[in-house]
This record gives structure tokens, sequence and C-alpha cells, in this order.
């Protein structure tokens, strides 16, 4: 008799997850989608807490078909997830962290919307429990979006609905040579080559909990491993996507998320050592990447310690930080009749700083809500903006593109 395949694997890598492995699985023997829809094939790593029994008796008596893998501890995430991944017979694959939980028809949902849109990857909202997830992703359920035209790229975490067939079509699996952001560079690949990605925001998919014991893995790892992590995405992103504007919305997040936090108040306190092997470690990458496109894209005060790295003048980024950590406000600086406004953080058109005002200069996004300011022509959007529009207007353009010409 011919089994019907599943509609998804749900992929559990657990190490040391007990007890919270038991609400986890839990979650997933309460899904709404039907036993024989839903194959489990969870991987225990090396556990010495009764990990590895706990699975293999919750397999003995679950609905759905589990599988259960036991090996030798492979240090990081990546491992197991490969396992799984290699095991799986779903249509779609779902990576469900063992100290995590799924919400209630959250793969019933997910495989809907999926199979409704024909879109590659599935987000379901995320809550956090004890933890903070991102949420700016969230305001609206998305039939088809991209990585482009919206906040997407923001979550990169791997607990997603993926279409296994795009997986295997491109050979994608996670870096084990990475130690920690190695769902970011697999989850942006798929973003990147997926025909459409959904999100479900009106329904809790996921619950995010942190624990108490403070081991869960994004909290581990050395200052190495981020830039490890930002060098490997942004590698990624520079092989997948050419130069310009999507390079450089994408360019945004390693930037923000992994790279500028090694450059926050922790510098202060970092040993002479440290500070100059991150300096090192963060030029090449700025170097290569940074640039007024993915620099516009940031905050004043982001944009300026960036500005203050790829620069190698930790001196004037200390100023900036001890401002930051102080909890100042900056004082704003309105010209050209409240159409510009320049944000002025410590160094501010200081001939000895020599740091250029563009560094200063707020977009209209960090602009609103200041007393005085107008948008006008002279903001950078504008400007594109204007410059279009008299294109547009010129004489020379008057022949609509393609129109015959006597």
């Amino acid at each position: 008799m011919t089994v019907a395949q599943p509609d998804v694997t749900v992929v559990i890598g657990a190490y040391e997850a007990m007890p919270y492995l038991v609400e986890c699985l839990a979650s997933v023997e309460a899904q709404t989608l039907a036993p024989e829809r839903i194959e489990v094939i969870a991987v225990d790593d090396g556990s010495t807490d009764g990990t590895g029994a706990y699975l293999e008796e919750f397999a003995a008596r679950a609905p759905m078909p589990v599988t259960v893998v036991r090996q030798a501890n492979s240090g990081g995430p990546s491992g197991p997830r490969n396992v799984g991944l290699s095991k799986a017979a779903g249509r779609y694959v779902f990576f469900l962290d063992a100290d995590d939980r799924l919400g209630p028809e959250a793969l019933e949902r997910m495989v809907a919307m999926a199979d409704r849109n024909g879109t590659d990857v599935v987000l379901g909202r995320v809550e956090g429990i004890n933890r903070k997830p991102p949420t700016s992703m969230w305001g609206k359920t998305l039939d088809r979006t991209d990585v482009y035209s919206s906040n997407i790229k923001f979550t990169l975490s791997a607990q997603k609905l993926f279409r296994r067939a795009m997986l295997e079509r491109y050979a994608m699996r996670f870096d084990e040579s990475l130690w920690t952001g190695e769902d970011a560079v697999f989850t942006m690949e798929a973003y990147l080559r997926a025909d459409g990605v959904s999100v479900v925001a009106d329904h809790t998919c996921y619950y995010l909990v942190g624990r108490s014991d403070g081991k869960h893995v994004t909290k581990t790892g050395g200052y190495l491993k981020r830039f490890d992590s930002a060098r490997a995405l942004m590698g990624l992103i520079e092989r997948l996507v050419p130069p310009g504007a999507k390079r450089d919305v994408l360019m945004v997040r390693p930037f923000l998320v992994t790279l500028l936090p090694q450059f926050g108040p922790v510098f202060l306190r970092d040993t002479e050592e440290v500070r100059r092997r991150k300096l090192e470690l963060a030029a090449p990458m700025l170097a290569a990447h940074w640039n007024e496109g993915v620099a516009h894209r940031l905050k004043v005060e982001q944009r300026l310690r960036l500005h203050l790295v790829a620069a190698g003048r930790p001196d004037l980024l200390d100023e900036v930080l001890r401002f930051l950590q102080a909890k100042k406000e900056p004082e704003p600086v309105l010209e050209k009749r409240g159409t510009r406004l320049y944000l002025a953080y410590p160094h501010f058109r200081s001939r000895a700083a020599g740091v250029p005002d563009r560094i200063y200069l707020a977009e209209p996004r960090e602009a609103k809500g200041h007393p005085g300011w107008r948008q006008g022509p002279t903001t950078s959007f504008t400007r594109r903006a204007a410059r279009k529009l008299r294109r547009l207007l010129s004489p020379r353009r008057a022949t609509p593109r393609g129109a015959a010409t006597t």
C-alpha cells in the first residue's frame, strides 16, 4: 500500500531540552492538521538530561509518524537540522526548536497559506515568552510578498515553513561552520530564491520561549562568531543580488542587527585588544559593502557610529557612545527654511573631527515629528523625485518611449 506524502515535516533539533521539550512536543501533538499529514523527525544532539529518552517515548505514542535520531553532540543547531532535512518527506518543512512551541492551528494555517498562494516560504506570527521577538513584520497578513518590499528581512530565524522542493532544487543546507547566525544565511537565501513569501500576521503560529537557565543558543557565543555571521550573510547577499538599491536594502540587515551592536556601549567596556580586533574584523566588510545607499537607510546615530568605525576613529566613537549611554538628545539644527534637519550628535561640524555634514542629516522618516521640520526638495528622497519629474517633463522626452517618429 502506498503511503501518502505528508504535507509537512517538523524537524526538531534537541540538545539538553528538558523540561521545555514536553510542551514543545505537546504543541505538535495538538495541531489541527490531521496526524497522517504530519511527520516529525527529531534529532537528539548528544543530550545527557533525558531528552533522547523522552523523544523515543513520544515516538511510541504519538498519532503521527515520528523518527528519532540520536547522535553525538555536533556543537550547534545546523547539524541536527541538516540531518532532519535529509530525512524529510513532507511537501513542506518546518524547523521547530525544542525549547519553543507551535501555536494552535499553526501548521494547518501555514500549509493552507502556501497552497493557496503557491508561495515557497510562509512566516507565521511569533510571540515571545520571556523573550522579545521581532515585531515589525507582523503589521498585516500578506498573501504574497518578497524580501525587498516588506520587513521580513528582520526575521531570519529558521522557524518558518519552507517548500521542500525549493530547498532540494538549490541543495540548501545550514552552514555547519557557523556557530551563530547560521539560520540567518539559510533563511535569507530562501527568501531570495523563493517564488513568493507569505506572512500570517493575524494568528500566533509560534511561541519563542526564553529559557530560565540562559542556555538558549542565540545568547551564547563570543564576538568573533558575530563577525563570522555578519561576513557570511553579507557574502550571500553579494553573491545573489547585483549591486544597486536592492542589495543596499538587504545589506542594512547585517550592518544594523549583527555588526552595529559590537560598536555599542559594550565597546566602551572592551579591552584594548578586543577593540583593536573588532575594528580589524569590521574593516573589510565596511570597505566592501558600506556605501551611501546603505547609510541613508539608517538613523543618524547608527550611521555616525558605522562611519567612525569605517574611518578607524575609535577615539571619536567613544564620545558618541558615552553621549548615547547618557541618553542625551542631540540638538536639532534646521536649515534651508526648515527642509533640512541635522541632528547634532558629538563632532557635528567639528573641524578637528572632520565628519561630513551628510552623516548628521536626518532622512524624512527620522525627521518627522521634529518641530519646525517640513519635507521639501532638499531631502534625498524628494531630490530624486524632483530629478525624475524634470526628466519626464523635458522636451526631449515629449515623444512616448517606443512610439513611432516621423
